[in-house]
């Protein structure tokens, strides 16, 4: 119990550190330097104003100056300081030079400025005389004796804004000398640069577009090849009474460094090979730093570690056999995780993961997940190699479930053994596989039971081409599943018999402007049988729920026989949404409208899609987006909430 009440103590105090409390823990763990210390001091001091300033400029200039004027700055000062009208003099004689040059980083090389003094007594006596005049109980006539303060006036008309009338890059050193000697790497290279210059003729010039487009430009050479990459030579050439800017880049390449070695650092339990298999660095080519990152993204994803970075020598005396440093951080051979969670598809439910990452010795990644819930209990087991030549992986797993939705009870199990691959934009999954499914509908005329098996090869496919995998705004994904097979009916040999399914997602994202961004997604699937082969329902489609047509419960869309819902043999659904942050304050939090459509059926003539829409609210968390919504599905005249969590490729 005391270490109870410690730990309590403590948590309680960081809670305060953040509004400013538990000022003696601060001074034991905390060493504030005296600086620091009086700085906030005389923050907290208070202040009087000298004089009113008004600034007119156009918009985003008037923020400018407000924010960097002299005149703006010291327009409070602490009611301990003195201010003499002579330095307020001095403020005003300097604020047209300084605000030209304020402005001049924003293009405007010919403005006008001027200052005007309107009335008033300036200084802080007089503030001071004037504050302690509002409090005195005297007459309102004695407080209109008192001075007023002195407005002063800043008016600026800063005239055309100065736009970019020439560009020239050129390159020095090992680089140029490369590409003088015919070298195709090397001539892409400046032609990359030159081209992909963000400050190109006809735009307006700015002092922040200027220095971010010379540092881009430095980050292209130093990603691609040259490391060591400088400027040697960079000019703005203005020419005030034409309003453009000439400008001029010379970059010294340095020396190309090529791959060397791989040096690993921090394995304990897992060995080197399974590192070697996933960098697909060869040595002697010459070093792109989206290879070392790619690297580093397969290394987190590989399940071995908890950390991963890579990173180059770029000791020039190697540059020819550059030696790639990989430090990492393992995570343990097992680990269990315990949680409970609620899901708009399947209700609450409790869930109990375990891996080890080294079953009997052997180099295999084991995950085994149990999920116990009144709706749903499931279990998934799955052995996977850790990584082989190709980026492969050999795969063994198995699942069982029992599932509960609208008006029946599904009872299933799978087993499958295979081969997956996955790169940074690709992913592919080779199995051949076993499944069963019993499937017990409930209906007005009484319980069905309907029970088949499948033999299946399987092919499914992913294609990412997106500006983020967590928290994509632009590019699409799609994806692809092929089966063939046989199915086994329950039923007797005249309902077995040959099959094929397909089935395919596509989602594109897209930036609309003004913050405001667009996701479109259509879905669709389709088993190939006779219509007397029975085909197990874990193969079968139904529609509704988080990822597919809110609006409705889950699994609620599909065709319905004798009053009991069917899944069915064909499926297409779509979705339109836009979503725009809700404040400049909370960037990570989205609000959305969306509108989903579509439906499963027996086959394409009576598919007869069905609509929901809805608004929601996104949150852009470091795990991917968490989605809240709330849709009306128009067929049944029900809103419905949705929860999820990432997104579905």
């Amino acid at each position: 119990m005391r270490w109870l009440r410690i730990a309590a103590a403590f948590g309680g105090c960081a809670l305060l550190l953040g509004v400013g409390g538990c000022a003696s823990v601060k001074q034991l763990f905390f060493d504030e330097p005296a600086a620091a210390a009086d700085a906030a001091s005389a923050a907290t001091k208070p202040s009087v104003a000298v004089y009113r300033l008004d600034i007119e400029a156009p918009g985003e200039l008037r923020t400018l100056l407000l924010t960097y004027l002299d005149l703006s700055r010291f327009q409070n000062v602490p009611e301990s300081e003195d201010i003499t009208p002579a330095e307020i003099d001095r403020l005003i004689a300097a604020a047209p030079a300084q605000a030209r040059a304020l402005l001049e980083t924003e293009g405007y090389f010919n403005p006008e400025v001027s200052v005007a003094r309107v009335g008033g007594e300036a200084g802080p006596a007089a503030a001071r005389e004037r504050a302690e005049g509002a409090q005195d109980p005297a007459s309102a006539s004695a407080r209109t004796e008192l001075p007023d303060l002195p407005l002063l006036r800043v008016r600026v008309k800063p005239g055309p804004r100065a736009n970019v009338d020439h560009f020239a890059f050129s390159a020095q050193g090992p680089l140029q000398q490369a590409a003088v000697a015919g070298s195709l790497d090397a001539q892409v290279l400046i032609a990359q640069v030159r081209n992909g210059w963000r400050l190109p003729p006809g735009m307006a010039f700015q002092q922040s577009e200027w220095s971010g487009a010379k540092n881009n430009a430095l980050a292209k050479l130093r990603a691609d090849g040259y490391p060591a990459a400088t400027l040697s030579s960079s000019s703005a050439r203005v020419d005030a009474q034409t309003n453009t800017v000439q400008l001029d880049v010379a970059a010294d390449s340095g020396v190309l460094y090529k791959l060397g070695p791989v040096r690993i650092n921090g394995l304990q339990r897992y060995g080197e090979n399974s590192v070697q298999k996933l960098s697909l660095l060869t040595p002697g080519s010459p070093y792109r730093e989206s290879q070392l990152i790619d690297f580093q993204e397969r290394l987190q994803k590989s399940g071995l570690f908890e950390g991963a970075s890579v990173s180059l020598d770029t000791d020039p005396a190697t540059a020819e056999a550059a030696p790639v440093n990989v430090q990492l951080r393992e995570l343990p051979l097992q680990q269990a995780t315990f949680g409970t969670g609620y899901s708009a598809n399947t209700g609450p439910r409790v869930t109990v993961e375990h891996t080890h990452r080294q079953p009997f010795g052997w180099e295999w990644i084991s995950k085994n997940k149990l999920e116990l819930g009144p709706k749903l209990k499931s279990w998934t087991g799955e052995l996977t190699s850790y990584p082989l030549e190709g980026l492969y992986r050999n795969l063994i797993a198995g699942s069982a479930e029992q599932l509960e939705t609208v008006g029946e009870v599904r009872k299933s199990w799978a087993a499958r053994i295979g081969r997956t691959q996955d790169t940074t934009q690709i992913e592919r999954l080779y199995y051949i596989e076993a499944t069963h499914s019993r499937l017990d509908t409930t209906s007005n005329s009484g319980t069905t039971t309907v029970s088949n098996d499948a033999y299946t090869g399987n092919y499914h496919w992913v294609y990412r081409d997106v500006d983020s995998v967590l928290l994509p705004t632009e590019g699409y994904t799609m994806s692809a599943e092929v089966a063939g097979g046989y199915a086994v009916s329950g039923t007797g040999a005249e309902s077995s018999g040959p099959f094929g399914r397909v089935h395919g997602r596509y989602t594109l994202y897209r930036p609309l402007g003004g913050a405001w961004f667009a996701t479109a997604r259509i879905e669709g699937g389709e088993v190939l049988a006779s219509d007397r082969v029975g085909i197990p329902d874990t193969l079968l489609f139904r529609a509704g729920g988080d990822d597919s047509v809110r609006g409705y419960a889950y699994r609620s869309l599909g065709p319905k026989v004798g009053g009991a819902l069917l899944s069915g043999r064909v499926l297409l659904t779509g979705s339109a949404e836009v979503a725009h942050p809700i404040s400049e304050r909370y960037p990570s939090l989205w609000g959305a409208a969306f509108v989903d459509a579509g439906n499963a059926a027996d086959r394409w003539k009576n598919l007869r899609p069905v609509v929901g829409y809805g608004v929601g609210l996104r949150w852009r968390s470091p795990v991917g987006p968490l989605r809240v919504d709330v849709a009306y599905g128009d067929k049944v005249d029900k809103v419905r909430l949705h929860l999820s969590v990432g997104i579905a490729f």
